[in-house]
């Protein structure tokens, strides 16, 4: 987006490490995934207006709406059961991808 600069360039950091971390950490036997989430409905954007909310909800492509906190825990959930899944990003954003 315009004017996001700054956190572009540091979820790209964080996007970068997590590979290279989960290899220093592998003889540890500690697993490093990253979760990129898109819209979730949290006390933040609960703050906003409905008619926000559903404008954000839409731009989702599938799912249409804003995430709920319990798909992401099921995520996690597993994530945490597949001890296969290592040193990868995941996005569960529903495909959004923010106009500029």
């Amino acid at each position: 987006q315009v004017g996001q600069a700054a956190y572009s360039a540091s979820k790209g950091g964080i996007v970068g490490m997590t590979l290279p971390i989960a290899r220093d950490l592998a003889p540890l036997g500690i697993r490093v995934v990253t979760i990129a989430p898109g819209l979730f409905s949290t006390p933040l954007l609960a703050g906003l207006p409905e008619r926000v909310r559903t404008f954000l909800g839409q731009q989702v492509p599938f799912p249409s709406r804003l995430g709920d906190p319990a798909e992401y825990a099921h995520l996690v959930q597993a994530l945490v059961e597949n001890p296969m899944v290592n040193g990868e990003v995941i996005r569960l954003d529903g495909a959004l991808r923010m106009q500029p």
